[in-house]
């Protein structure tokens, strides 16, 4: 049927006939709408929708010669690894699709990952930062940079800033991107500041919604500050429940509090805090403000980082289709040549930054540190590999 509609369509071509006589390109997100995180599967399905609107109101991708529609399907993971696996198959089997964004979480991305992989199917998480989910998987790519790199840029930021010399850390033990950046935090510090600098290391499990008894622990450790690598969602309760244990020091967090939501979650608890993410909304210029306004106008609020390195890996998976050249017939072909024009994806320049990638397909980029100050991210520093 594939090979039918794509010599229809050069016929098409070629006594002028209208565009979209040929099979649309489809593209399947496997994101988190509903669950612990639903603001992210928002903001990559504004963005997505975004970038397939304008290239479909132009016609289509343009490959080969040929412009071709753009489809993008979006199945709801719930936040949760398994609901990630199962929508991931559907998506590969049942829809078809030649290449996968998402998922956004590592919880659910280092599973869906592996089905991925395993089905040769490309994919790029744009949000996922612990190593397992591309690690020695060629299909798997990521459009942000890894908590190995996020873990020092988090210490070293919260060192001078805060004067520290010992942290607090507290994370989701089930959640392989809180516990996985936890770890790699509590390492990178105590090489710095010697063993026991860590003088809190507690955990919670991903229902709970009463922290007294972590932070009781923490605050009798006496900490110069707490790490907190945790979604956006637990921050809103962690904060301010720590303010009225009588916790008056500050904290770093990472890149899962870059929700649009968390300032009106959290309120006035998080504000004057800093947090390790991937871009920063307030003065940006250049493509990254163009995307912020045309997503502004559309949805009413400023895009968060998820839908910014959503916009990128998008960018980047059509960038690998045109590539190829052609949309070959076969499907299986297809996404073997997307996959490799992918790996071949030297250099590219994103909104959230200019990335090379590595032999892993990880990008090589700078990550910023921001504070949030009255619902906005205030850019304070850039840090790059």
């Amino acid at each position: 049927m594939r090979k039918l509609l794509v010599a229809l369509a050069m016929g098409t071509l070629l006594i002028g006939s209208a565009a979209f006589a040929v099979e649309p390109i489809k593209i399947g997100f496997p994101i988190p709408l509903t669950g612990e995180i639903p603001k992210v599967g928002e903001g990559t399905r504004f963005a997505a929708e975004i970038l397939k609107d304008e290239i479909n109101a132009a016609g289509g991708l343009e490959v080969g010669g040929v412009k071709y529609p753009l489809e993008f399907i979006y199945e709801d993971n719930e936040s949760k690894p398994e609901s990630a696996v199962n929508v991931t198959m559907k998506l590969i089997e049942r829809d078809e699709v030649l290449a996968l964004v998402g998922p956004q979480s590592s919880r659910q991305a280092v599973p869906a990952g592996e089905v991925a992989d395993n089905s040769e199917v490309p994919m790029i998480s744009p949000w996922a930062t612990n190593p397992e989910v591309t690690f020695d998987r060629p299909w798997v790519f990521r459009a942000a940079f890894l908590d190995p790199f996020q873990a020092p840029v988090a210490a070293n930021f919260a060192e001078k800033q805060f004067n520290a010399k010992t942290a607090a850390v507290l994370f989701e033990v089930s959640n392989d991107y809180s516990k996985g950046l936890a770890d790699f935090f509590k390492e990178t510090w105590e090489k710095k500041h010697g063993p026991g600098s860590v003088v809190a290391f507690e955990s919670h499990g991903p229902k709970d919604q009463d922290f007294s008894a972590q932070i009781t622990k923490i605050i009798a450790a006496k900490p110069d500050f707490i790490f907190l690598p945790e979604n956006y969602s637990f921050v809103a309760l962690i904060v301010p429940q720590a303010r009225d244990l009588g916790y008056t020091g500050p904290f770093m967090g990472s890149d899962a509090w870059g929700s649009a939501e968390l300032a009106s979650l959290c309120g006035e608890p998080c504000n004057g805090q800093f947090f390790s993410t991937h871009y920063a909304a307030a003065g940006a210029q250049g493509a990254t403000k163009e995307f912020i306004e045309k997503y502004k106008a559309r949805y009413g609020y400023v895009p968060d980082d998820i839908a910014a390195l959503t916009w990128d890996a998008v960018n980047l998976v059509l960038k690998a289709i045109q590539d190829v050249g052609e949309v070959k017939p076969n499907l299986e072909d297809e996404r073997a040549a997307i996959r490799d024009a992918m790996a071949n994806i030297k250099s590219f320049e994103g909104i959230t930054g200019t990335m090379s990638f590595d032999e892993q397909g990880d990008p090589i980029k700078c990550a910023v540190v921001v504070r949030i100050e009255k619902g906005e991210f205030l850019f304070t520093e850039s840090v790059c590999p």
